[in-house]
């Protein structure tokens, strides 16, 4: 029974799952927005937001962190220099998701994630 996880599963090892949810991370923090099925945006929001705050609390563990988790050395430095101003003023919430079609194959649920 796992009536009391809340973990998405996403269908997956833990291991690939937690592969996947570090590159959608990374992917979303390099382009702004990415297009996935709603479990994953919902899954990947919250390692998102994560990563955001580690870059506004801007301390060299924080840096430390945010480096074993995301794959581009470069974009986390990226992140770390412009979080301050960008979410500087915000506590939170700093993705959107939004509804768009259903995928023709398989008829799943499709959102756009993005960064506010």
């Amino acid at each position: 029974m796992r009536h009391g996880c809340r973990v998405p599963q996403l269908g997956k090892p833990a291991d690939q799952r937690k592969a996947l949810l570090r590159s959608l991370t990374t992917e979303l923090i390099r382009h702004g927005q990415i297009t996935t099925t709603m479990a994953r945006a919902k899954a990947v929001r919250s390692e998102a937001e994560r990563m955001i705050t580690l870059a506004k609390d801007g301390s060299l563990a924080a840096r430390r962190r945010a480096m074993g988790y995301m794959y581009d050395k470069q974009l986390v430095h990226a992140l770390f220099e412009s979080a301050k101003e960008r979410y500087g003023s915000r506590n939170g919430g700093y993705t959107r998701i939004f509804h768009t079609v259903r995928r023709r194959g398989d008829n799943s649920e499709m959102a756009i994630i993005e960064l506010v």
